[in-house]
């Protein structure tokens, strides 16, 4: 939603090898990180987009486990529930959505956890790509499912 991106008042994109990503923050800390999907690109910096681009870089160079950049998320009070369990969910491992509502008190309420899911807009820093179904297949990716299934296996590579 490019209106929602206007909202942050510093954004920057970095070219990564899975894809072209864009951060966005302000003095509050980053508040939105994902795919490059055509809106305008604010130029700008502060010192919360300059530590997640290197804690990004990190990541992908398996040297990083758990980004500690401050988060400005906005949501409502279910999406936030959703989001703080996802960033419970240790490196390299994998929770099913089934999982992840009963984790936070809301038993049947799997659908509305991967809609949840859809709506983080701190995709890897809030890893939402460590959701998978019951069955243990992927599904639910709004960078791809190849990205997920990337990310999934970067993660067990350098689990230990």
């Amino acid at each position: 939603n490019c209106a929602a991106r206007a909202r942050m008042p510093f954004t920057f994109q970095v070219a990564i090898f899975i894809g072209l990503a864009q951060a966005k923050g302000s003095a509050r800390g980053l508040g939105g990180a994902a795919m490059n999907f055509g809106c305008a690109i604010v130029p700008g910096d502060s010192v919360h987009l300059q530590q997640i681009a290197s804690q990004l870089q990190q990541y992908f160079e398996g040297n990083l486990r758990r980004f500690t950049v401050p988060l400005a998320m906005q949501g409502t009070p279910f999406q936030m529930k959703v989001w703080q369990r996802l960033m419970a969910i240790p490196y390299g491992e994998t929770l099913s959505y089934a999982e992840m509502a009963r984790d936070i008190g809301e038993r049947n309420a799997q659908r509305a956890v991967g809609r949840a899911n859809g709506d983080n807009r701190l995709a890897i820093i809030i890893p939402c790509h460590r959701v998978i179904r019951s069955d243990g297949t992927l599904c639910g990716y709004g960078g791809g499912l190849w990205r997920k299934q990337w990310l999934l296996e970067h993660e067990r590579t350098h689990a230990h």
